[in-house]
């Protein structure tokens, strides 16, 4: 056999290979194809969306998903509940968990980005004037000031104040938090209108470039679920095949994300299709972690649950039972089809 043809069989059986070891050509895809309805806010959070999306993963698996923004996870919230998407992407936020608590019937299916372990972008930013002069050098220093916020009471930022504040001992109620939006945060540090606040990127590190801030603490809650996808009660009980398959195409996804992946071309496409950004804006989220085993961290979940419980936040008491909040059924089974992420 010459060399030529023992080169083009080896390519072959190296396609073949290749092919047979692809989960998703061995999951069956959906005949005729199932319609979902995914309802997202455009952050880079839901980003596992974007690249199943528009590199054809949903596609392969028999899956016509549509894809509409919304301007917040109230909308979307609302939605989900009346019937009108099968998918939210949202934050975790208190109505959500007043909901659950009276019987609200949507459930978190798989995990949006994770905050970063280090280096996270979102930090808690104290006055410069006020740490030069040594008034507010550590976090204990903030008893009595004015912290801001974005979203107000019950906020995926009010945790995040809430948990800075743990470490030493201070809950919401030894502050004065407002609610600041952010683009509104550079003016009211520059001003002296708040002490300190909550701030992510591209906010922290304006005010910081600026002069008008510095970093009193970090990594407030590195690895930790903010937002999710979130599926309606028909999606979750009725269509269990479609939100396997759904899960199926984030995972697949995800692990196209991961290490230098993150920023390919192809992958960068696919965020800006759905996010308004730039190339560099999108470069700095490269912290966020995007679990390629898709794992929903309950245990994150049950926190974010009690802090906002012990803030006085929800119309309940006792602590709630998360799995009315919860079903790990479709990530599960997509671990199963595409084996543990290695590297």
């Amino acid at each position: 056999m010459n060399n030529k043809i023992v080169r083009t069989l080896s390519l072959v059986l190296a396609g073949f290979l290749l092919a047979g070891s692809s989960a998703l050509a061995q999951v069956e895809p959906l005949d005729p194809p199932e319609k979902v309805s995914v309802a997202y806010v455009p952050i880079m959070k839901f980003a596992t969306l974007y690249v199943a999306a528009e590199q054809g993963l949903f596609e392969d698996l028999g899956l016509d998903v549509e894809i509409n923004r919304v301007a917040s996870g109230t909308e979307a919230i609302a939605f989900l509940t009346e019937g009108q998407i099968d998918v939210g992407g949202i934050a975790i936020v208190t109505s959500l968990w007043n909901g659950w608590d009276q019987g609200l019937d949507i459930r978190v299916v798989a995990p949006g980005a994770l905050e970063p372990f280090e280096d996270s972008p979102t930090k808690l930013i104290v006055r410069s004037d006020l740490f030069e002069s040594g008034e507010v050098t550590e976090i204990a220093d903030l008893e009595g000031r004015t912290v801001a916020v974005a979203g107000g009471p019950g906020s995926g930022g009010e945790y995040l104040a809430a948990k800075a504040l743990e470490r030493a001992g201070l809950t919401i109620r030894d502050v004065d938090l407002v609610n600041v939006a952010n683009p509104d945060a550079p003016a009211s540090f520059e001003g002296g209108a708040i002490d300190a606040g909550i701030l992510g990127s591209p906010y922290a590190q304006q005010i910081e470039e600026a002069g008008f801030g510095t970093e009193l603490a970090g990594d407030l809650t590195p690895g930790s679920m903010t937002v999710a996808f979130v599926g309606s009660d028909n999606f979750v009980t009725n269509r269990p095949e479609v939100a396997r398959r759904f899960a199926l195409a984030l995972m697949e996804a995800a692990r196209r994300m991961q290490g230098d992946d993150f920023l390919s071309e192809e992958n960068m496409d696919a965020y800006l299709t759905h996010v308004s950004s730039t190339p560099e804006a999108v470069a700095g989220d490269s912290l966020l972690v995007f679990d390629p085993d898709l794992v929903i961290p309950v245990d994150d979940l049950a926190d974010v649950e009690r802090v906002h419980r012990e803030n006085g936040r929800t119309e309940y008491t006792e602590e709630l039972d998360l799995s009315n909040v919860v079903n790990t059924e479709f990530t599960e089974w997509a671990l199963d089809a595409l084996g543990p992420y290695a590297e």
